[in-house]
């Protein structure tokens, strides 16, 4: 059986998404439970639940599948996926993706969050396109812009420290290539690397004393621990640019961010693309968001005396 499905905003509840889906003509959708980049999941409403069950009668099975950030969860996710014979995985976020393109080559496969495909999937060279039964959306916002950002609060700064988890290799890639920018713009970098939330105090701890400045990429390990990193800074004095919203929002006086609404929204369509189309994942381009919007953190920013440049939003509290 061939399942059209949509990415839809649970903004409103279950309910308000099962109407949505039927109007659409779908008979299934994806939903995100929280921003995958460490906010909290939004709890679940037994009578909008019992609702929507009422809503969909036997048209549509839901059967969310949270890994719950572990890997061997997302292993055997994929695996009973694969098994099940669906016609299509979406994968959010890197290990996700990770697990779904080890366990089948065959079945398409479509990520979203994924910060740069080619570090997440080991590809060489990558130029946009997987060549094989993978693609999807990036949650990744330019990083020449994220530096300019910095530059354009902090132009007198001379020394930034990025500090993120060595064992997410998407981090590595975005904390080497903004390290060039910035340097371009004539600040000295340093790496500030932890291995786990074991060690995360110490080493920000160590950047927020030695650095003018810090960037947070978009790092999933930071993400969960924004706000011990954020009441570090605070005490150091120290602010921190951030690679997203969900971060800034812990810790950042500032973010480039973008709608994982959009990205969401995109991910659908190209779901459709692949099963009422024909489309190839192998030959369909990564996806990214249509737009970025320059956002600041009020409460960081009067804690540290800070006024935000012209043109930038409040991250809303």
């Amino acid at each position: 059986m061939l399942h059209i499905g949509c990415h839809l905003s649970s903004a409103k509840g279950l309910c308000a998404m099962g109407r949505q889906a039927l109007a659409l003509g779908a008979d299934t959708f994806q939903f995100f439970t929280r921003n995958p980049r460490g906010s909290r999941a939004k709890a679940l409403d037994a009578a909008d639940a019992d609702a929507l069950t009422e809503l969909l009668g036997d048209s549509v099975t839901i059967d969310p599948q949270n890994a719950s950030g572990d890997t061997a969860n997302c292993t055997t996710i994929a695996n009973n996926f694969v098994s099940q014979g669906v016609d299509l995985i979406m994968a959010n976020g890197t290990t996700a993706l990770q697990a779904a393109a080890t366990g089948t080559s065959t079945i398409p496969i479509l990520g979203t969050s994924i910060t740069e495909y080619g570090v997440a999937l080991g590809i060489d060279g990558f130029t946009g396109t997987t060549g094989y039964n993978v693609s999807g959306t990036s949650d990744l916002a330019p990083l020449d812009q994220q530096a300019e950002m910095l530059h354009t609060w902090f132009p007198d700064a001379q020394t930034v420290g990025l500090l993120y988890c060595s064992a997410e290799p998407n981090s590595q890639y975005q904390v080497d290539t903004v390290q060039g920018y910035l340097e371009d713009l004539g600040y000295t970098c340093t790496q500030y690397s932890f291995s786990d939330s074991n060690d995360l105090s110490a080493v920000a701890s160590s950047a927020c004393t030695a650095s003018d400045v810090l960037y947070v990429p978009t790092d999933n390990t930071a993400a969960n621990n924004a706000e011990l990193i954020g009441n570090i800074s605070l005490d150091t004095g120290t602010p921190i640019i951030a690679g997203e919203e969900g971060i800034c929002k812990g810790c950042g006086v500032a973010t480039l961010t973008i709608s994982y609404y959009d990205i969401g929204y995109k991910t659908g369509e190209m779901a459709y693309d692949i099963l009422v189309n024909g489309a190839d994942p192998a030959t369909m381009p990564i996806e990214y968001a249509p737009q970025f919007t320059p956002k600041y953190n009020p409460t960081m920013c009067e804690a540290l005396g800070l006024t935000p440049p012209d043109g930038y939003e409040a991250i809303a509290e």
